[in-house]
């Protein structure tokens, strides 16, 4: 019998928004304190929203900026940017950000990258805080036990003048990874399994916390791909409570607390975790034992299978809405149905976005490629200057360059393809990166998501190639 003034069990996500929460309107949107703002270059527009108000940013050492969206990986200067209008953005980032006073990453920095691979790379990501980006994978920050979600510009221009936004609390799912994954099995696997069950939209309006033994087997990269593709089921964001994976990884960057603060911190970090019998809105379980590698078929990272199936024929789905987006699906990925994925020939393999473009999975690539060719186009791009530096430190770069890989600088690249790189109209490509929507990779594109050594592998036959077979 639970007594009468038992304390309440809390959530992660609970314990931490309540402890930011300033005030809630009577409406139901809450107030909340903003620990972080992450700033790249498509941030003129809440700049200019700034200045035209005559403000500045009210705490500008708790935001950081980061040039990456439209950076050249083909040289680091904004005069190697694709087009003049691309280097002017550039260049104003890095105007703005001195005009406001905040810390940045520039395109020539030994700190710069994609934003949310550099933000835990520095330590600027931590257990506890509440952080915000203008994109909509901010939620990969979570992995270290952070609420993290992305916002608009107007947002942004309200937490650089304020450092709080509104916000709606959303409701909590927790999805239990129970098992072990298999030989050839990474986190990108299991995130396409979830959301190839749940569907994209099924975790709409959910904050969700990974747990099971498979998230605490993980690496703070494989958790980092759990939470950056949370968004993909529509989940507000996504968390991993903090464990002592989490502090040996923090402890000792940059940005992290030093040594004369670090017990403290611990000490706050420790509370984090979720109450034993805390309530959620809704629970998912996945078996890690049955996840084998995956591979998408259509236009959403809900239309993904195991690399050993076939393309499914439309009818066999049971909503009209479904069969008819997977028929759009076929005929712009030019797939027919019954077709085996595993054989199914590729012209391009990308490696590289916020989802996969760590140390850990450039080793992974490099373990597949070691003594082999690839035999079609295929390009790295390093998830920052750091990852780059380490890379070429281990040797792994070296074993890109005589796979025949390119091996470029850092930047958001092939993902966003708003910088140049951009796989053709009709080419199909083995991606890392975390979107295959239609024009994703550049127009006419077709995307194929697989995991890093899913996509050395296919680079190497120039198909889409189970990699346990390698």
């Amino acid at each position: 019998m639970v007594q009468a003034n038992a304390p309440s069990r809390r959530t992660m996500f609970g314990k931490i928004w309540e402890a930011h929460e300033i005030l809630r309107h009577p409406a139901g949107p809450s107030l909340l304190y903003i620990d972080r703002d992450l700033i790249h270059e498509g941030s003129f527009h809440a700049f200019a929203h700034l200045k035209s108000r005559g403000l500045k940013p009210r705490r500008p050492k708790q935001i950081f900026g980061v040039a990456d969206h439209y950076v050249p990986t083909l040289g680091r200067s904004s005069a190697d940017a694709a087009s003049p209008a691309i280097a002017r953005m550039i260049d104003t980032f890095d105007e703005n950000m001195t005009w406001g006073g905040v810390r940045h990453f520039s395109i020539g920095s030994r700190q710069q990258g994609i934003v949310h691979v550099v933000a835990p790379e520095q330590g600027i990501t931590l257990p506890g805080l509440t952080i915000v980006c203008s994109d909509s994978h901010t939620s990969t920050q979570g992995a270290l036990g952070a609420i993290a979600f992305g916002i608009g510009q107007s947002e942004n221009a309200h937490v650089l003048a304020t450092q709080t936004l509104w916000q709606v609390r959303p409701k909590t799912m927790r999805v239990n990874i129970n098992g072990t994954l298999g030989q050839g099995v990474s986190a990108k696997d299991v995130m396409l399994a979830l959301i190839s069950k749940i569907g994209s939209g099924g975790a709409g309006g959910h904050a969700i916390e990974f747990a099971g033994q498979v998230v605490r087997n993980l690496s703070i990269e494989g958790r980092l791909t759990l939470c950056n593709m949370s968004i993909e089921a529509a989940a507000r964001l996504g968390m991993v409570a903090p464990d002592e994976t989490t502090y040996a990884y923090i402890r000792g960057r940059q940005y992290a607390p030093s040594e004369e603060e670090w017990d403290r911190a611990l000490a706050q970090w420790q509370l984090l975790p979720t109450d034993e019998g805390a309530e959620f809105d809704r629970e998912v379980v996945l078996d890690g034992n049955e996840i084998a590698p995956m591979v998408t078929w259509g236009t959403s990272p809900e239309d993904a299978m195991p690399i050993t199936g076939r393309v499914p024929d439309p009818a066999s789905f049971t909503s009209v809405e479904k069969r008819s987006a997977a028929a759009k699906s076929l005929e712009y990925m030019d797939l027919v149905p019954g077709t085996p994925l595993e054989g199914l020939k590729i012209d391009k393999v990308f490696i590289g976005s916020c989802t996969n473009s760590r140390i850990e999975d450039l080793r992974a690539a490099a373990a597949v490629l070691k003594g082999r060719k690839a035999t079609v186009k295929a390009i790295i791009v390093p998830g920052s200057t750091q990852v780059k530096e380490q890379a070429e430190a281990e040797g792994l770069a070296q074993t890109f360059k005589e796979a025949g890989f390119e091996w470029r600088e850092s930047g958001c690249s092939m993902c966003a393809a708003m910088n140049g790189d951009v796989v053709g109209p009709g080419e199909r490509c083995a991606s890392t990166s975390n979107r295959n929507f239609v024009g994703r990779q550049g127009p006419g594109a077709r995307t194929h998501l697989v995991s890093p050594a899913m996509a050395a592998g296919a680079a190497i036959t120039g198909m889409l190639t189970d990699i346990r077979r390698l």
